[in-house]
């Protein structure tokens, strides 16, 4: 995933100048950003401080782990489930 240039201090601040009445174009303007990642960063961290942030990205780590680690096992148990397939049956066989 490609990293932001503005750290979450950055985003803070220029979010908190925008609550002070300076208009949008004009902000994006000054700090080099698009209008719309304004309203992305906006929707994602409106009314958050800066300890609310960190907690929410270190859940969105956390969960993206979690899923790495959830695909791993899923494909461990596919790949079981074709060998036991493989394998044949002893019990439809004729003992000797």
């Amino acid at each position: 995933m490609k990293r932001s240039k503005f750290s979450d201090s950055q985003i803070l601040s220029i979010l908190k100048e925008a609550e002070s009445g300076i208009c949008v174009p004009d902000l994006c303007r000054t700090h080099g950003m698009s209008d719309a990642t304004f309203y992305k960063w906006r929707a994602k961290f409106g009314g958050m401080d800066a300890s609310m942030m960190k907690r929410m990205k270190e859940l969105e780590e956390e969960n993206r782990r979690l899923k790495k680690m959830y695909a791993e096992e899923k494909l461990k148990a596919e790949i079981i489930k074709e060998a036991m397939e493989k394998i044949p049956d002893k019990a439809g066989q004729a003992q000797w």
